[in-house]
């Protein structure tokens, strides 16, 4: 293993280390999601008020509804004689549940036949707003606290005072012919309604406008939870259907990877391997070489230039000067190889020749002798050049 990698592993080793140290030394950060989850325990989960609802209602079942209430309720309405097969509360708490029409008018019917209806939000489908005859106003410049109240002189002693999570909506119109008001909220100078009971056929609808009254972080705060214990008393001692399918999405949110990103060790397991592969490819980049530009050697251009000087003559007929310089060159590869006097072309200069290069003495003889023809000879032809360069050529080869 080379001393760079061991350098590269202790890093990510201490990076690793490090990491550790931090998660379990930081302390964990307050999370003030509004949630209204019943399985929170964070400031705006509902988790208190749903364990509480058994001591509120000990009569009563309590069913998790993880569905729209009209997929739920039409379920056990009977088309036979037109009434439904289950009775009960239905209950939601959340700032913004989607009820859309269709699940309104379900509830509609169901609450026309004795059944009760309580919903703790600040949005409201059109078809519930129209048919109970009320309609909200949200005056979103308000910051501060406010006071919440119930009307009935029982409760006279319930009031708190809300510093968090309020939200200035309230009741501008309402049916008073069929609707009572419960409760006022007061802001600064200003009180308005903000729990009222309608009733529809045989049932009742209770809307109230403040749903962080119900949740964990004001139901802690002081003698705060008698105000939510007054509001459930208008209630009856049925089965209790908790409408919970608002809150699976917000559990987790909405990224790709927010189961991964929920469990904390999944989520360091995620950021780790982030963390590497980016490591990874820093030092990888180091690593690789540049491209190197390929540069072509220079080309021996000796052989093209002596094609084509060799051309020249042989385009002109220039046969004399062309032997010439053959025999020249030869002479010269003589001197420069085997060491002999060229300048006499004699037996002797033969007979050394063939000792020291090996060849045959009568083959040596015929091109010594067709040298000195073609040397003494002023007017040579083509097949005179021929007959040289094959001669020179054995000789080189052979």
């Amino acid at each position: 293993m080379s001393r760079t990698l061991k350098i590269y592993i202790g890093i990510l080793a201490l990076l690793f280390i490090g990491i550790i140290a931090i998660e379990f030394s930081t302390p964990q950060p307050v999370n003030w999601q509004r949630t209204y989850n019943e399985t929170h325990k964070i400031p705006y989960g509902t988790f208190i008020f749903y364990e509480e609802l058994e001591t509120l209602f000990p009569e009563s079942k309590i069913h998790n509804i993880n569905v729209t209430p009209y997929e739920y309720f039409d379920d056990y309405y009977s088309w036979e004689d037109s009434t439904y097969l289950t009775s009960g509360t239905y209950m939601v708490i959340d700032d913004y549940q989607d009820l859309d029409n269709t699940s309104a008018q379900e509830l509609l019917d169901f609450a026309s036949f004795g059944n009760d209806i309580f919903i703790s939000s600040n949005n409201f489908p059109d078809k519930l707003k129209d048919s109970l005859g009320f309609n909200t106003r949200n005056d979103y410049s308000f910051q501060g606290k406010g006071e919440l109240t119930l009307t009935n002189p029982t409760f006279a002693t319930d009031s708190i005072t809300i510093d968090k999570g309020l939200s200035n909506i309230y009741f501008s119109r309402i049916d008073t012919l069929y609707t009572a008001v419960l409760g006022h909220q007061k802001f600064g100078e200003s009180t308005y309604a903000n729990f009222i009971e309608t009733s529809w056929g045989d049932g009742n609808f209770y809307i109230h406008l403040q749903p962080a009254a119900f949740t964990n972080y004001h139901l802690l705060k002081k003698d705060n939870q008698k105000y939510a214990s007054a509001v459930m008393s208008y209630l009856s001692d049925d089965t209790i259907y908790f409408d919970s399918r608002n809150k699976v999405g917000k559990e987790l949110g909405n990224s790709p990877l927010r189961f991964i990103l929920s469990q904390p060790a999944l989520r360091w397991a995620w950021y780790l391997a982030l963390i590497t592969t980016v490591l990874f490819m820093i030092f990888n980049a180091k690593r690789r070489q540049r491209i190197v530009n390929v540069k072509e050697p220079l080309k021996n251009t000796t052989v093209d230039f002596t094609k084509t000087i060799g051309n020249l003559y042989y385009e002109t007929k220039d046969h004399d000067n062309l032997i010439e310089k053959k025999i020249t060159y030869f002479l010269e590869y003589i001197r420069r190889v085997y060491y002999l006097d060229t300048q006499l072309l004699d037996d002797k200069f033969i007979k050394n020749l063939a000792q020291k290069s090996g060849k045959d003495e009568s083959d040596i003889k015929k091109l010594i002798n067709q040298i000195v023809y073609l040397k003494a000879k002023t007017n040579c032809n083509e097949s005179n050049l021929l007959q040289l360069n094959k001669a020179i050529e054995d000789f080189y080869t052979t």
